[in-house]
């Protein structure tokens, strides 16, 4: 292993090297590597182009993360797992097509690396299966400068499967918290541990190059051997990095209480204020089960705990998220993807084969556009590539389904109280329309393999039926024709639409103890 600093890592890499990088958003992220690398392309014009791949997103849609080989003859193809936080220079080149983009799923590419690692061909897997990700669809890629097939529908012991291809891994760019002389790497204060391994071993298998970013260097032999995640005969070189290119997340410099050194009493959860959003959640809560292994998506799903720790209810909730994290109370906007008092942290991609496996028994997921065969849309809009993330992984082997969302979008606006639902002003776009830009979760298929799918809104509430979406509630006091049919592209099956609990629009509520046990 040798120590060498961030401007020294460019002459490290060929051109037209393959890149794995390790990260999600900014946790576990090499930033001070990446920016030492574009310091170098920019000097002399090398590495020429790249490619990079990433089991997630990678940077903070702002100064860090891929921003830093956004530049043209830099890189010449991209392959994440997500999109969104890759930044404005990054998702200009993908929209303009000056460069190769794919995305495939956060977990299959995860599960990937482990295949690369053991000299298999590739990961054989059934999900993406009916989606965008599908050969037959769009086969993951995100612009008309993707031509390459990187994934093959195959029939395999009378099954259909999907096939991604072991690409050759040159350079393996990971971070850790403290390594010693040795390069034996730990990953004490990092959120989650993802899969910084089977990334260093994928490179070795072809001869490649392991560089890694830490806090600090100790002396060998001073760390204890189960704290060593990455073995140092993996690592290379080391790039100590400073604090601000070091972030533990997003928003958040270090913070114990995020990596399980120190729990932390949880009554600082400060109620959501009463909105579209806490409505939603409220309504979402009444299908948790008690003791139920739950997954929680980004955004509205993510105040479901704290709906339920305002009504007393948090004990019955058994939360996962696909980052590894299990237990606890999992963390919202720039901390997504740790928890508050884990009770365990495992490697992403055995996380995502307990998913795989239909370990889970239900997830509450986002939603932004819905069709009548009950196809969703969450990974690309107008053209804009946002990508899948987990969903797709999570939502073909999970047998309950709560996606949750507003019914329209843009400029909406609403008033709620006592018990009513009253609409101001509508947004000016559908959700629910004719048919979804991308298909990211496939409706049919999943009726056909009779998965439990709720939609929830604000104001109305569907479940998928073999034949489409079905109206089962809306909101008290509101129009079914003027405020619900009006703004949908298709007119969904209505046979019994009841009325959505009024104490979910009220100040207080005090019935989500009720409904949970209720199940």
């Amino acid at each position: 292993m040798q120590v060498i600093t961030a401007d020294q890592v460019g002459p490290l890499i060929p051109d037209h090297a393959t890149i794995f990088l390790g990260g999600l958003a900014v946790t576990s992220l090499p930033e001070e590597i990446l920016q030492g690398l574009e310091r170098h392309f920019l000097a002399t014009g090398h590495p020429q182009m790249v490619s990079t791949w990433a089991c997630g997103a990678v940077g903070n849609s702002g100064e860090a993360g891929m921003k830093h080989f956004a530049h043209k003859g830099m890189i010449k193809r991209v392959i994440a797992g997500h999109f969104g936080q890759t930044g404005k220079e990054m998702m200009k080149m993908v929209f303009d097509g000056e460069v190769e983009a794919y995305n495939f799923p956060q977990g299959s590419l995860s599960h990937l690396t482990r295949q690369i690692a053991n000299k298999s061909p590739g990961l054989l897997t059934q999900v993406g299966l009916g989606t965008f990700v599908d050969p037959r669809y769009e086969g993951g890629k995100m612009n008309a400068a993707s031509t390459e097939d990187l994934v093959k529908a195959v029939e395999f012991d009378g099954q259909e499967w999907l096939f991604y291809r072991s690409p050759k891994i040159d350079v393996a760019i990971i971070r850790g918290t403290v390594c010693d002389e040795n390069g034996n790497l730990t990953l004490d204060k990092e959120g989650v541990l993802l899969e910084q391994l089977s990334i260093a071993q994928a490179a070795k298998r072809w001869g490649g190059v392991v560089i890694c970013q830490v806090e600090q260097i100790v002396q060998a032999g001073s760390l204890h051997p189960k704290a060593v995640k990455v073995p140092g005969f993996l690592v290379d070189y080391v790039v100590v990095a400073k604090p601000e290119n070091h972030m533990q997340t997003i928003a958040t410099q270090y913070n114990p209480a995020l990596c399980g050194n120190i729990r932390v009493p949880l009554g600082h959860l400060e109620p959501m204020p009463l909105d579209e959003r806490k409505v939603i959640a409220r309504r979402a809560a009444m299908e948790v089960r008690p003791g139920a292994i739950t997954n929680l998506g980004i955004g509205i799903p993510a105040g479901i705990p704290t709906v339920a720790a305002e009504e007393g209810v948090s004990d019955l909730l058994k939360l996962s998220i696909e980052s590894g994290v299990n237990g606890g109370v999992p963390a919202q906007l720039g901390d997504f993807g740790l928890a508050y008092n884990a009770e365990s942290i495992i490697e992403q991609s055995f996380q995502f084969d307990f998913y795989d496996g239909g370990g889970l028994s239900a997830s509450f997921l986002g939603l932004a556009q819905v069709d009548h065969h009950g196809n969703v849309n969450v990974s690309k809009f107008s053209g804009r590539p946002v990508g899948c993330g987990g969903f797709i992984n999570i939502t073909r082997s999970t047998p309950n389904l709560v996606f949750c969302g507003s019914f329209t979008a843009g400029g909406v606006e609403l008033k709620i109280g006592g018990g009513r639902l009253e609409i101001v002003k509508e947004g000016r776009n559908k959700k629910f329309i004719d048919r979804v830009e991308q298909v990211t979760f496939n409706g049919h298929d999943a009726a056909l393999r009779q998965q439990n799918v709720i939609f929830i809104t604000e104001r109305a509430v569907f479940h998928l039926r073999p034949e489409g979406l079905e109206l089962t509630e809306i909101a008290p006091d509101i129009d079914l024709e003027r405020d619900v049919l009006a703004h949908m592209a298709f007119k969904p099956i209505m046979k019994d639409v009841k009325i959505m609990d009024p104490g979910i629009f009220s100040e207080t509520w005090g019935g989500l103890a009720a409904a949970v046990n209720a199940h």
